[in-house]
């Protein structure tokens, strides 16, 4: 069974970017065989050129290439680094300053609502809190690395609800 739309895909991989002012790469994520990263294959849930990549391997199938940031998460915006004044981050009336150290990662919403995932940067004596909305894998090339463990035809559960269910996906 070749991996293509709708089927559930199981995969151990790693994913390599380069080193900042270096020419060594780094691990940036990786699914081991015990615990693969499994998706249900043509429902967006992945980079488009990712799923470019997999289309017809099988399992058993290794795989090896890399996305440019372009095609991945894009390039680093600077207009995506913003300063907050720290009353932004009052809950209640309290400010909890253990949330508030630079590398959190802090669940907000822009103006319209929409879910943001901001990371603190620094917070300056004057108590403004410099936050980066820009994905942490902007501006990298990535490079992947692995195996298909397995593939399978989705259910119509699976298909109607999104996502895999059982081993490697949601229990309900």
């Amino acid at each position: 069974m070749t991996i293509q739309e709708n089927k559930v895909v199981s995969l151990a991989y790693e994913l390599e970017v380069d080193e900042k002012d270096s020419e060594n790469r780094v691990l940036a994520d990786k699914s081991e065989d015990g615990n693969p990263l499994v998706f249900i294959f043509g429902t967006g849930q992945l980079l488009e050129r990712f799923e470019e990549n997999i289309q017809g391997k099988q399992k058993g199938d290794t795989f090896s290439f890399s996305i440019s940031a372009e095609e991945g998460y894009g390039e680093f915006d600077d207009e995506a680094v913003i300063e907050l004044p720290i009353e932004t981050f009052r809950v209640n009336g309290e400010l909890d300053l253990e949330m508030l150290q630079p590398g959190s990662v802090l669940p907000m919403v822009d103006e319209n609502g929409n879910p943001l995932q901001g990371r603190v940067i620094e917070i300056s004596e004057d108590d403004i809190v410099t936050m980066d909305f820009n994905h942490p894998l902007a501006g990298f090339v990535l490079y992947f690395k692995g195996s298909v463990i397995d593939v399978r035809d989705a259910t119509a559960d699976e298909l109607s609800h999104g996502h895999v269910h059982g081993e490697g996906g949601v229990h309900h």
